[in-house]
Protein backbone atom coordinates (compact mmCIF):
# COMPACT_ATOMS: atom_id res chain seq x y z
CA UNK A 1 0.00 0.00 0.00
CA UNK A 2 1.65 3.41 -1.02
CA UNK A 3 -0.68 6.05 0.59
CA UNK A 4 -1.62 4.62 4.46
CA UNK A 5 -4.83 6.05 6.06
CA UNK A 6 -4.07 4.79 9.13
CA UNK A 7 -0.98 4.41 10.75
CA UNK A 8 0.00 7.92 11.09
CA UNK A 9 -3.37 7.81 13.51
CA UNK A 10 -2.28 4.99 14.89
CA UNK A 11 0.97 7.05 16.19
CA UNK A 12 -1.27 9.72 17.38
CA UNK A 13 -3.68 7.88 19.35
CA UNK A 14 -1.39 6.31 21.67
CA UNK A 15 0.79 9.92 21.73
CA UNK A 16 -2.34 11.63 22.83
CA UNK A 17 -3.46 9.43 25.87
CA UNK A 18 -0.79 10.78 27.71
CA UNK A 19 -1.84 14.63 27.06
CA UNK A 20 -5.51 14.01 28.03
CA UNK A 21 -5.45 17.74 29.45
CA UNK A 22 -3.38 19.38 27.69
CA UNK A 23 -5.02 21.16 25.50
CA UNK A 24 -8.45 21.95 27.46
CA UNK A 25 -7.00 25.25 28.36
CA UNK A 26 -6.03 26.78 25.24
CA UNK A 27 -8.16 28.60 22.96
CA UNK A 28 -8.22 30.00 19.65
CA UNK A 29 -8.07 33.82 18.60
CA UNK A 30 -11.10 35.46 17.61
CA UNK A 31 -9.39 37.56 14.64
CA UNK A 32 -12.06 36.68 11.88
CA UNK A 33 -9.01 34.17 10.55
CA UNK A 34 -9.91 29.92 10.36
CA UNK A 35 -6.80 28.17 10.00
CA UNK A 36 -7.12 24.60 8.55
CA UNK A 37 -4.54 21.93 8.65
CA UNK A 38 -4.03 19.13 6.82
CA UNK A 39 -2.04 16.87 4.40
CA UNK A 40 -1.28 15.82 1.15
CA UNK A 41 0.39 15.48 -2.00
CA UNK A 42 0.59 18.43 -4.65
CA UNK A 43 -2.31 17.43 -6.23
CA UNK A 44 -4.29 17.22 -3.20
CA UNK A 45 -3.02 20.46 -1.88
CA UNK A 46 -3.78 22.25 -5.10
CA UNK A 47 -7.57 21.05 -4.90
CA UNK A 48 -7.92 22.14 -1.96
CA UNK A 49 -6.46 25.62 -2.20
CA UNK A 50 -9.29 26.11 -4.86
CA UNK A 51 -11.95 24.66 -2.89
CA UNK A 52 -10.84 26.56 0.42
CA UNK A 53 -10.89 29.88 -2.07
CA UNK A 54 -14.34 29.50 -3.49
CA UNK A 55 -15.35 28.55 -0.02
CA UNK A 56 -14.20 32.68 1.17
CA UNK A 57 -15.40 34.35 -1.79
CA UNK A 58 -18.54 32.55 -1.08
CA UNK A 59 -18.88 33.36 2.58
CA UNK A 60 -16.22 36.43 3.46
CA UNK A 61 -14.94 33.82 6.18
CA UNK A 62 -10.66 33.99 5.32
CA UNK A 63 -8.94 30.71 5.70
CA UNK A 64 -5.37 30.31 6.92
CA UNK A 65 -4.01 26.73 5.33
CA UNK A 66 -1.68 25.05 6.90
CA UNK A 67 -0.22 21.53 5.15
CA UNK A 68 1.75 18.95 5.32
CA UNK A 69 3.44 15.55 3.67
CA UNK A 70 1.28 12.70 5.28
CA UNK A 71 4.41 11.08 6.90
CA UNK A 72 4.50 14.43 9.11
CA UNK A 73 1.06 15.16 9.76
CA UNK A 74 1.02 13.41 12.73
CA UNK A 75 3.66 14.40 14.44
CA UNK A 76 3.08 18.45 13.88
CA UNK A 77 -0.56 18.12 14.83
CA UNK A 78 0.44 16.26 18.23
CA UNK A 79 3.08 19.30 18.56
CA UNK A 80 0.03 21.99 17.97
CA UNK A 81 -1.98 19.89 20.48
CA UNK A 82 0.75 20.45 23.15
CA UNK A 83 1.33 23.92 22.68
CA UNK A 84 -2.03 24.06 23.29
CA UNK A 85 -2.39 25.73 19.33
CA UNK A 86 -5.09 23.21 18.13
CA UNK A 87 -5.86 24.87 14.29
CA UNK A 88 -10.20 25.24 13.94
CA UNK A 89 -10.50 22.77 11.55
CA UNK A 90 -7.91 19.22 10.65
CA UNK A 91 -7.53 16.49 9.53
CA UNK A 92 -8.83 13.55 12.08
CA UNK A 93 -7.67 9.33 11.64
CA UNK A 94 -10.18 7.38 12.38
CA UNK A 95 -7.87 5.55 15.06
CA UNK A 96 -7.51 8.80 16.29
CA UNK A 97 -10.62 10.32 17.14
CA UNK A 98 -11.90 8.46 20.68
CA UNK A 99 -8.68 9.45 21.89
CA UNK A 100 -9.38 13.20 20.56
CA UNK A 101 -12.69 12.72 22.15
CA UNK A 102 -11.43 11.89 25.35
CA UNK A 103 -8.43 14.42 25.52
CA UNK A 104 -11.39 17.08 25.01
CA UNK A 105 -9.41 18.28 21.82
CA UNK A 106 -12.31 17.72 19.49
CA UNK A 107 -15.62 19.30 19.31
CA UNK A 108 -19.08 17.36 19.16
CA UNK A 109 -20.54 19.24 16.38
CA UNK A 110 -23.68 16.87 16.12
CA UNK A 111 -26.31 20.11 16.87
CA UNK A 112 -24.19 22.69 14.15
CA UNK A 113 -23.89 19.67 11.71
CA UNK A 114 -27.93 19.53 12.14
CA UNK A 115 -28.19 23.04 11.91
CA UNK A 116 -26.20 23.59 8.44
CA UNK A 117 -29.44 21.17 6.91
CA UNK A 118 -26.52 19.52 5.32
CA UNK A 119 -28.28 16.52 3.99
CA UNK A 120 -26.29 13.08 5.74
CA UNK A 121 -28.59 11.06 4.01
CA UNK A 122 -27.34 11.82 0.98
CA UNK A 123 -23.26 11.48 2.11
CA UNK A 124 -21.92 7.60 2.60
CA UNK A 125 -23.12 6.23 5.78
CA UNK A 126 -19.98 4.50 6.59
CA UNK A 127 -17.92 8.05 6.03
CA UNK A 128 -20.81 9.23 8.42
CA UNK A 129 -20.43 6.48 11.11
CA UNK A 130 -16.86 6.92 11.25
CA UNK A 131 -16.95 10.15 13.01
CA UNK A 132 -19.61 9.02 15.70
CA UNK A 133 -18.48 7.98 18.86
CA UNK A 134 -21.01 7.38 21.98
CA UNK A 135 -18.21 7.05 24.80
CA UNK A 136 -17.57 3.53 24.43
CA UNK A 137 -18.35 2.47 20.68
CA UNK A 138 -17.39 4.24 17.45
CA UNK A 139 -19.30 3.75 14.81
CA UNK A 140 -22.46 3.36 16.20
CA UNK A 141 -25.09 4.82 14.41
CA UNK A 142 -26.76 6.82 17.64
CA UNK A 143 -23.16 8.71 18.67
CA UNK A 144 -21.76 11.97 18.74
CA UNK A 145 -20.81 13.52 15.53
CA UNK A 146 -17.28 14.63 15.88
CA UNK A 147 -16.20 15.29 12.47
CA UNK A 148 -17.46 14.59 8.94
CA UNK A 149 -15.24 12.75 6.09
CA UNK A 150 -13.29 13.91 4.15
CA UNK A 151 -13.24 10.91 1.91
CA UNK A 152 -13.64 6.94 2.38
CA UNK A 153 -11.36 4.65 0.61
CA UNK A 154 -12.05 1.47 -0.64
CA UNK A 155 -9.62 -0.81 -1.14
CA UNK A 156 -10.39 -2.47 -4.07
CA UNK A 157 -8.99 -5.54 -6.30
CA UNK A 158 -7.10 -5.01 -9.42
CA UNK A 159 -5.98 -6.86 -12.03
CA UNK A 160 -4.45 -6.54 -15.42
CA UNK A 161 -6.62 -6.85 -18.31
CA UNK A 162 -3.92 -6.96 -20.91
CA UNK A 163 -1.94 -9.86 -19.09
CA UNK A 164 -4.88 -11.91 -18.97
CA UNK A 165 -5.93 -11.48 -22.58
CA UNK A 166 -2.82 -11.95 -24.08
CA UNK A 167 -2.56 -14.96 -22.26
CA UNK A 168 -5.79 -16.11 -23.37
CA UNK A 169 -7.33 -16.11 -19.97
CA UNK A 170 -10.94 -15.66 -19.26
CA UNK A 171 -11.32 -12.26 -17.38
CA UNK A 172 -12.76 -12.19 -14.55
CA UNK A 173 -16.41 -11.82 -13.28
CA UNK A 174 -16.91 -8.40 -12.18
CA UNK A 175 -19.74 -9.64 -10.38
CA UNK A 176 -19.62 -12.45 -9.08
CA UNK A 177 -16.27 -13.16 -6.77
CA UNK A 178 -13.58 -16.07 -7.00
CA UNK A 179 -13.30 -18.49 -4.69
CA UNK A 180 -9.66 -18.76 -4.09
CA UNK A 181 -8.66 -21.93 -5.70
CA UNK A 182 -10.13 -20.77 -9.25
CA UNK A 183 -7.95 -17.56 -8.21
CA UNK A 184 -5.01 -19.37 -7.18
CA UNK A 185 -5.38 -21.37 -11.16
CA UNK A 186 -5.51 -18.04 -12.69
CA UNK A 187 -2.12 -17.25 -11.01
CA UNK A 188 -0.19 -20.35 -11.68
CA UNK A 189 -1.61 -20.05 -15.36
CA UNK A 190 0.03 -16.38 -15.76
CA UNK A 191 3.27 -17.06 -13.34
CA UNK A 192 6.06 -18.23 -16.07
CA UNK A 193 9.15 -16.72 -17.77
CA UNK A 194 8.40 -14.77 -20.96
CA UNK A 195 11.96 -13.94 -21.96
CA UNK A 196 13.21 -17.67 -21.82
CA UNK A 197 16.57 -16.81 -19.56
CA UNK A 198 15.10 -19.36 -17.23
CA UNK A 199 13.65 -16.61 -14.28
CA UNK A 200 10.34 -16.16 -13.45
CA UNK A 201 9.63 -12.47 -14.42
CA UNK A 202 5.93 -12.40 -14.33
CA UNK A 203 3.89 -13.22 -11.64
CA UNK A 204 -0.16 -13.95 -10.06
CA UNK A 205 0.20 -11.13 -7.09
CA UNK A 206 2.42 -10.16 -4.68
CA UNK A 207 0.43 -9.22 -1.47
CA UNK A 208 1.57 -7.05 1.57
CA UNK A 209 0.34 -9.11 4.46
CA UNK A 210 -0.25 -6.39 6.59
CA UNK A 211 -2.68 -4.81 4.17
CA UNK A 212 -4.29 -7.42 2.39
CA UNK A 213 -4.86 -10.44 5.36
CA UNK A 214 -7.84 -8.52 5.93
CA UNK A 215 -9.72 -9.45 3.17
CA UNK A 216 -9.09 -12.91 2.97
CA UNK A 217 -9.63 -13.48 7.06
CA UNK A 218 -12.45 -11.57 6.70
CA UNK A 219 -14.52 -13.51 3.64
CA UNK A 220 -13.00 -17.12 5.32
CA UNK A 221 -15.63 -16.30 8.43
CA UNK A 222 -12.36 -14.97 11.00
CA UNK A 223 -11.57 -11.43 12.42
CA UNK A 224 -9.43 -9.72 14.90
CA UNK A 225 -11.76 -8.68 17.85
CA UNK A 226 -15.34 -9.96 19.54
CA UNK A 227 -18.01 -7.46 18.60
CA UNK A 228 -17.59 -4.93 21.43
CA UNK A 229 -13.62 -4.90 20.86
CA UNK A 230 -12.87 -6.34 24.20
CA UNK A 231 -11.20 -9.96 22.88
CA UNK A 232 -8.70 -10.67 20.45
CA UNK A 233 -10.63 -13.35 18.38
CA UNK A 234 -7.37 -14.42 15.80
CA UNK A 235 -6.15 -17.72 17.35
CA UNK A 236 -9.01 -19.59 15.08
CA UNK A 237 -8.59 -22.33 12.18
CA UNK A 238 -10.48 -19.80 9.93
CA UNK A 239 -7.88 -16.94 10.31
CA UNK A 240 -5.24 -19.66 10.32
CA UNK A 241 -6.64 -20.66 7.19
CA UNK A 242 -6.44 -17.15 5.40
CA UNK A 243 -2.65 -16.57 6.91
CA UNK A 244 -1.47 -19.42 5.27
CA UNK A 245 -2.97 -19.02 2.09
CA UNK A 246 -1.01 -15.65 1.91
CA UNK A 247 2.13 -17.71 2.88
CA UNK A 248 1.74 -20.29 0.36
CA UNK A 249 1.43 -18.02 -2.08
CA UNK A 250 5.20 -17.46 -1.83
CA UNK A 251 6.71 -20.55 -0.33
CA UNK A 252 4.50 -23.41 -1.59
CA UNK A 253 2.77 -22.11 -4.80
CA UNK A 254 5.43 -19.51 -6.01
CA UNK A 255 3.06 -17.55 -7.82
CA UNK A 256 4.52 -14.35 -6.21
CA UNK A 257 8.30 -12.85 -5.95
CA UNK A 258 10.19 -14.42 -3.38
CA UNK A 259 11.60 -12.18 -0.54
CA UNK A 260 14.86 -12.03 -2.40
CA UNK A 261 13.03 -10.43 -5.79
CA UNK A 262 11.08 -8.26 -3.83
CA UNK A 263 14.10 -6.65 -2.38
CA UNK A 264 15.58 -6.52 -5.76
CA UNK A 265 12.02 -4.67 -7.23
CA UNK A 266 9.05 -4.56 -4.30
CA UNK A 267 5.69 -5.80 -5.59
CA UNK A 268 4.24 -2.51 -6.08
CA UNK A 269 6.78 -1.12 -8.55
CA UNK A 270 6.45 -4.89 -10.33
CA UNK A 271 2.70 -4.05 -10.86
CA UNK A 272 3.63 -0.74 -12.04
CA UNK A 273 5.85 -2.48 -14.76
CA UNK A 274 2.97 -4.82 -15.60
CA UNK A 275 4.15 -8.22 -14.13
CA UNK A 276 1.58 -9.17 -11.67
CA UNK A 277 -1.32 -10.16 -12.94
CA UNK A 278 -3.19 -8.86 -9.43
CA UNK A 279 -2.92 -6.09 -7.15
CA UNK A 280 -4.86 -3.99 -4.78
CA UNK A 281 -6.36 -0.67 -6.04
CA UNK A 282 -7.58 2.24 -4.04
CA UNK A 283 -8.77 5.28 -5.05
CA UNK A 284 -6.10 7.81 -4.40
CA UNK A 285 -3.64 5.35 -7.09
CA UNK A 286 -6.33 5.82 -9.54
CA UNK A 287 -4.53 9.13 -11.14
CA UNK A 288 -1.26 7.39 -11.45
CA UNK A 289 -2.36 3.78 -12.59
CA UNK A 290 -3.76 5.56 -15.59
CA UNK A 291 -0.74 6.44 -16.70
CA UNK A 292 0.78 2.74 -16.68
CA UNK A 293 1.36 0.80 -20.12
CA UNK A 294 -1.40 -1.16 -19.24
CA UNK A 295 -5.35 -1.55 -19.15
CA UNK A 296 -6.86 -2.82 -16.17
CA UNK A 297 -9.90 -2.90 -14.03
CA UNK A 298 -11.74 -4.01 -11.18
CA UNK A 299 -13.35 -6.95 -9.48
CA UNK A 300 -14.60 -8.46 -5.61
CA UNK A 301 -11.68 -9.70 -3.28
CA UNK A 302 -11.90 -13.89 -4.51
CA UNK A 303 -14.04 -15.09 -1.59
CA UNK A 304 -13.39 -17.88 1.40
CA UNK A 305 -15.51 -20.11 3.45
CA UNK A 306 -18.17 -17.74 3.66
CA UNK A 307 -18.49 -17.53 0.07
CA UNK A 308 -18.60 -13.77 0.40
CA UNK A 309 -16.24 -10.88 -0.34
CA UNK A 310 -14.20 -8.57 1.85
CA UNK A 311 -12.24 -5.83 2.39
CA UNK A 312 -11.71 -2.71 4.05
CA UNK A 313 -12.11 0.77 3.30
CA UNK A 314 -10.06 3.67 5.10
CA UNK A 315 -11.29 7.23 5.82
CA UNK A 316 -9.78 10.45 6.77
CA UNK A 317 -12.11 13.28 8.71
CA UNK A 318 -12.65 16.34 8.88
CA UNK A 319 -13.08 18.15 12.34
CA UNK A 320 -13.40 20.98 14.60
CA UNK A 321 -11.45 22.01 17.70
CA UNK A 322 -13.03 22.45 20.47
CA UNK A 323 -11.46 25.36 21.76
CA UNK A 324 -12.21 27.56 18.71
CA UNK A 325 -13.36 30.78 18.57
CA UNK A 326 -15.27 29.94 15.83
CA UNK A 327 -17.40 27.20 16.31
CA UNK A 328 -20.42 27.72 13.50
CA UNK A 329 -18.07 28.97 10.69
CA UNK A 330 -15.22 26.14 11.43
CA UNK A 331 -17.99 23.83 11.30
CA UNK A 332 -19.34 25.43 8.04
CA UNK A 333 -15.97 24.92 6.59
CA UNK A 334 -16.32 21.38 7.48
CA UNK A 335 -19.92 20.81 6.20
CA UNK A 336 -18.25 22.91 2.56
CA UNK A 337 -15.61 20.17 2.27
CA UNK A 338 -17.53 17.24 2.76
CA UNK A 339 -20.56 17.54 1.40
CA UNK A 340 -20.86 20.61 -1.20
CA UNK A 341 -21.37 19.42 -4.64
CA UNK A 342 -18.71 22.09 -6.28
CA UNK A 343 -16.47 21.10 -3.45
CA UNK A 344 -16.73 17.84 -4.06
CA UNK A 345 -16.72 18.15 -7.56
CA UNK A 346 -13.06 19.68 -7.65
CA UNK A 347 -11.75 17.28 -5.20
CA UNK A 348 -12.96 14.59 -8.25
CA UNK A 349 -11.84 15.99 -10.33
CA UNK A 350 -8.08 15.96 -9.17
CA UNK A 351 -7.97 12.17 -9.24
CA UNK A 352 -7.58 11.61 -5.31
CA UNK A 353 -10.77 10.48 -4.05
CA UNK A 354 -14.55 8.54 -4.46
CA UNK A 355 -17.40 11.38 -4.45
CA UNK A 356 -18.32 11.64 -0.91
CA UNK A 357 -22.27 12.88 -2.15
CA UNK A 358 -24.39 9.28 -3.15
CA UNK A 359 -26.07 11.02 -6.30
CA UNK A 360 -22.53 12.61 -7.33
CA UNK A 361 -20.74 9.01 -7.03
CA UNK A 362 -23.73 7.08 -8.51
CA UNK A 363 -23.13 9.22 -11.99
CA UNK A 364 -19.64 9.17 -11.50
CA UNK A 365 -19.51 5.41 -11.30
CA UNK A 366 -21.49 5.02 -14.51
CA UNK A 367 -19.10 7.34 -16.71
CA UNK A 368 -18.13 5.67 -19.81
CA UNK A 369 -14.62 5.48 -21.22
CA UNK A 370 -12.70 5.73 -18.15
CA UNK A 371 -10.00 3.70 -16.54
CA UNK A 372 -10.91 1.71 -14.23
CA UNK A 373 -14.38 1.24 -16.24
CA UNK A 374 -15.67 -0.84 -12.65
CA UNK A 375 -15.74 2.18 -10.96
CA UNK A 376 -19.06 0.62 -9.23
CA UNK A 377 -16.33 -1.62 -7.57
CA UNK A 378 -15.61 0.97 -5.54
CA UNK A 379 -19.06 1.96 -4.34
CA UNK A 380 -20.07 -1.74 -3.84
CA UNK A 381 -17.27 -1.64 -0.98
CA UNK A 382 -18.41 1.50 0.55
CA UNK A 383 -21.94 0.36 0.61
CA UNK A 384 -22.13 -3.21 0.84
CA UNK A 385 -18.77 -5.92 1.69
CA UNK A 386 -16.22 -2.80 3.10
CA UNK A 387 -15.86 -2.85 6.90
CA UNK A 388 -12.94 -0.49 8.94
CA UNK A 389 -9.29 -1.93 9.60
CA UNK A 390 -9.06 -3.40 12.97
CA UNK A 391 -7.47 -1.05 14.75
CA UNK A 392 -9.61 2.19 12.78
CA UNK A 393 -11.98 2.05 15.95
CA UNK A 394 -9.82 0.91 19.30
CA UNK A 395 -8.42 3.24 21.37
CA UNK A 396 -5.18 2.82 19.81
CA UNK A 397 -3.63 0.62 18.23
CA UNK A 398 -0.49 -0.92 20.13
CA UNK A 399 -2.46 -4.35 20.12
CA UNK A 400 -3.22 -4.66 16.39
CA UNK A 401 0.47 -4.12 15.35
CA UNK A 402 1.54 -6.79 17.66
CA UNK A 403 -0.05 -8.99 15.14
CA UNK A 404 2.86 -7.88 12.55
CA UNK A 405 5.86 -7.78 14.61
CA UNK A 406 7.14 -11.30 14.42
CA UNK A 407 4.77 -12.92 11.25
CA UNK A 408 8.41 -13.17 9.03
CA UNK A 409 8.60 -16.98 9.89
CA UNK A 410 5.15 -17.73 8.51
CA UNK A 411 5.21 -15.74 5.19
CA UNK A 412 9.28 -17.65 5.25
CA UNK A 413 7.75 -20.90 5.73
CA UNK A 414 9.38 -21.42 8.96
CA UNK A 415 6.45 -21.46 10.71
CA UNK A 416 3.12 -22.68 10.29
CA UNK A 417 0.23 -19.76 10.81
CA UNK A 418 -1.67 -21.59 12.99
CA UNK A 419 1.33 -22.00 15.68
CA UNK A 420 2.15 -17.94 15.23
CA UNK A 421 -1.00 -16.81 16.02
CA UNK A 422 -1.73 -19.23 19.24
CA UNK A 423 1.90 -17.60 20.79
CA UNK A 424 0.58 -14.10 19.07
CA UNK A 425 -2.98 -14.01 20.56
CA UNK A 426 -2.26 -13.37 24.56
CA UNK A 427 0.13 -10.70 23.55
CA UNK A 428 -2.02 -8.80 21.91
CA UNK A 429 -4.93 -8.87 24.45
CA UNK A 430 -2.52 -8.21 26.78
CA UNK A 431 -2.11 -4.78 24.80
CA UNK A 432 -6.09 -4.37 24.03
CA UNK A 433 -7.20 -4.72 27.43
CA UNK A 434 -4.42 -1.94 28.46
CA UNK A 435 -6.04 -0.08 25.34
CA UNK A 436 -9.27 -0.15 27.16
CA UNK A 437 -8.24 0.61 30.23
CA UNK A 438 -6.24 3.59 29.01
CA UNK A 439 -9.76 5.05 27.47
CA UNK A 440 -11.77 4.73 30.64
CA UNK A 441 -9.12 6.84 32.44
CA UNK A 442 -8.78 9.32 29.78
CA UNK A 443 -12.24 9.78 29.55
CA UNK A 444 -12.79 9.80 33.64
CA UNK A 445 -9.65 12.37 33.62
CA UNK A 446 -11.59 14.66 30.94
CA UNK A 447 -14.69 13.97 33.19
CA UNK A 448 -13.02 15.87 35.98
CA UNK A 449 -11.62 19.13 34.20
Amino acid sequence: MRKSRLASGMVAALVLAGTAACSAGSSTDDDGKLTFMFRGGEDEKAAYQEAIDRFSADTGVEVEVIVTDADQYATKLQAAISGNNVPDVFYIEQASLQSYVTSGVLLDITDLVAESGVDLENIWEYGVDSYRYDGRLQGTPDGALYGLPKDVGPFALGYNKTMLEEEGIDLPDQDEPLTWDEWLDIMEQVTKDTNGDGKIDQWGTGLNVQWNLQALAWSNGADWTNADKTEVTVDTPEMAEALQYIADMTTVEEVTPSSEQQATLDTYQRWMEGELAFFPVGPWDVSTYNELDFEYDLIPYPAGATGEPATWIGSLGIGVSATTAMPEEATELVTYLSADATAQQTLVDAGIQVPNLKDMAAEWAAEEDVQPANRQEFLDIVEDYGRPMPAAVTYGAAWYDEMWTNIQPVLDGKQTAAEYLAEVQPRMQQLLDESNMQAEQAAAANETE
